[in-house]
This record gives structure tokens, C-alpha cells and sequence, in this order.
């Protein structure tokens, strides 16, 4: 056998242990989605059954969608509210995030490093050691039960990441090219609207899914400051749809509520994931 014949089939061998191991690992990612969409149409009785095989064995039912929109005010309702807030939450992040990493990057000021540093460090304080404390600041301000609430909190917490990410994809953008801008007569904002947006969009990009994905699968802080349930965002009714009759868990009706909410978020990532990695990685080279 010639060397060249011996090194086309080496080539051949890699590519299709290269292929065979991504389809074993994306088998492995897609599996418990196939799974939670395939129980969510098994009936309520069957949904309750040992879960091998995952498929319904009696015909696939609507009945655990049914279910889920019949509770409390519906689950259009909640899906609402979920997106009331997770959409705002991506707008504020950005918007807050943009004008602090473009001041962080190119701005100089007394204590500006220190300052950021004090931003990011707040990365290490976990969330429920301040939620009694955000408890109280959202009464006293009449915020408590709101949505709006909710966004506020969410978009401080987003805030230490958003800024970051956005102080480093600014930091990517040479100089240069803001300085010709300001040469030629472009105000600051100008710039940053006109010139520095389209350059840093991968930045914002992963910046929007994170803060989206954060707001949208949030539970804790949307249970313990929304009392009212016509607010519930969809994690929240998710606990309290679950519990079926005489204590017993309507493990179709959850599913149904996995399938509805995971939706979103596959989009959001797949319309946005080619700037998602670039965003990721900017500043990571000067």
C-alpha cells in the first residue's frame, strides 16, 4: 500500500472518530430535551409511570399543556410577565453596561481602577446573603411585588459580568479608529453610537444572552418578592403547578412548563451565537 493510500484512510479514520465523538456528546446534550419534550405529551396517569421508555406508550395527549393552561391565570399570562421582565432586564443591562465599559475603557478619572475592581468584586457576595436587605429596600421603596422590582434587582445583578464583558470588547477597539472620528468632528456619544456600537456588537450580544438566561430561569428572588400571583413569572409557577391531587406530583404538567421555557432561550442563543464567542473572547488579545 502506497503512503499516500495509507494516509487518506489515516485522515479518514480521525474524521469519523472525530464525527462519532461529537454525535456520542451532542446525544448526551440533546437526550434530556428529547426526553422532557417527549414526556410533556404523556397523559397525567402515564407521566407518573417509571420513566423508561420516554415516549408515550398510549398515544401522545395534550392533556399536561391543557393542565398548565388552566392554572391560575393562565399560562399565557405568566409567560408575560417572564418576558416583561427578562426583555427588560436585557435592555437595561445593555444600555447600563455600554456607557459603563466605554467609560471604564477610555475615560480617565480618580479612582477608576479601584472602582472597577470594586464592581467586580461584588461577583463574590452571594445572592441570598443580600436578599433580605433588597427585601427591605424594595418595601420602603414600594417596589416590593412588582415586576419592576424584580428588573431592578436583576439588572444589579447582571451588572459586575455586563461591565466587564463590555470593558474588554472596548478594549479590543484600537484607538485609532475613535480617534480619526473625534478628528473629524464627532461628539462623544456620536462615537459611541455611530463608530463603537457596530464594533463591539459581539460584546453586547453575549451580554443580552446572559442576561436574559439569568432573568428568565431566575426562582429565588422572583418567589420571595412576588406575593401576588397573577405576577408569578414561569419558574415560580413551575413550583406551584407541580403539585397534583392528594400531594402527588404532575410530573407531565412540569414538563410541559421545561418545553414552554426552554424554547426561548434556544432561540435567543441560536439567533445571537455567532456573537456569542466572539464576545466572549474579546480582549482576550491585544
Amino acid at each position: 500500500m502506497s503512503r499516500r493510500k495509507m494516509k487518506l484512510r489515516r485522515q479518514r479514520f480521525q474524521m469519523t472518530r472525530r464525527n462519532m465523538i461529537g454525535l456520542f456528546l451532542a446525544f448526551l446534550f440533546l437526550a434530556p430535551l428529547a426526553w422532557s419534550l417527549l414526556v410533556s405529551f404523556k397523559t397525567s396517569a402515564e407521566s407518573r409511570k417509571p420513566p423508561l421508555p420516554p415516549w408515550p406508550t398510549t398515544g401522545f395527549s395534550t392533556q399536561s399543556y391543557q393542565n398548565l393552561s388552566d392554572f391560575g391565570s393562565g399560562i399565557w399570562t405568566y409567560t408575560g410577565n417572564s418576558l416583561t421582565v427578562s426583555l427588560a432586564t436585557v435592555v437595561l443591562s445593555v444600555v447600563v453596561s455600554l456607557l459603563a465599559g466605554y467609560g471604564f475603557s477610555r475615560f480617565h478619572f480618580p479612582c477608576k481602577n479601584a472602582l472597577f475592581v470594586l464592581i467586580i468584586a461584588t461577583i463574590m457576595i452571594p445572592f441570598q446573603s443580600v436578599l433580605t436587605p433588597l427585601f427591605v429596600i424594595l418595601s420602603k421603596l414600594g417596589l416590593q411585588n412588582t415586576l419592576t422590582g424584580i428588573v431592578c434587582v436583576y439588572v444589579t445583578l447582571q451588572m459586575p459580568f455586563s461591565i466587564f464583558m463590555m470593558r474588554n470588547a472596548f478594549d479590543a477597539v484600537p484607538k485609532e479608529i475613535e480617534d480619526a472620528a473625534r478628528v473629524d468632528g464627532a461628539s462623544v456619544i456620536k462615537v459611541l453610537y455611530r463608530i463603537m456600537l457596530p464594533l463591539v456588537l459581539p460584546g453586547v450580544a453575549t451580554v443580552a444572552i446572559f442576561a436574559f438566561l439569568a432573568s428568565w430561569n431566575e426562582f429565588l428572588a422572583a418567589l420571595i418578592l412576588l406575593t401576588d400571583q397573577q405576577k408569578y413569572t414561569l419558574p415560580v409557577l413551575m413550583v406551584a403547578v407541580r403539585e397534583g391531587q392528594y400531594g402527588t406530583i404532575d410530573w407531565g404538567a412540569v414538563q410541559a412548563g421545561v418545553t414552554l421555557m426552554m424554547v426561548p432561550c434556544l432561540v435567543v442563543f441560536l439567533l445571537l451565537q455567532r456573537y456569542y464567542i466572539r464576545g466572549l473572547t474579546a480582549g482576550a488579545v491585544k
